[in-house]
């Protein structure tokens, strides 16, 4: 993977949680930045294509394959999420058709 050199200014309380950080996981400054910069993008991502699916916007397979994950591991963040993204009158439907 070919890496780049990216600077930014961030406010002294972030600066001070990526100190903690470094400290509780015996990390370099570089090696903590990567871990919270590839946490946050993975939570951006899922959180996101959450959002496309709730509004139709974008089907099941397609919000897995955005956010990174199975489509079992996204029907489960949209269960925790309390994402919908199957309408109501189908969910109904199905519902009839398990109490016969």
């Amino acid at each position: 993977m070919t890496e780049v050199t990216i600077s930014a200014r961030i406010p002294r309380e972030l600066a001070k949680e990526l100190e903690r950080l470094m400290r509780e996981e015996h990390l370099e400054k570089s090696a903590a930045l990567r871990k919270l910069l590839h946490l946050g993008l993975k939570d951006y991502r899922l959180d996101r294509a959450l959002a496309e699916l709730s509004k139709g916007r974008i089907s099941l397979s397609r919000a897995a394959e955005e956010a990174g994950v199975s489509v079992w591991e996204l029907i489960d963040e949209a269960a925790r999420h309390r994402v919908t993204w199957v309408a109501d009158d189908v969910i109904d439907d199905t519902h009839g058709r398990r109490r016969k």
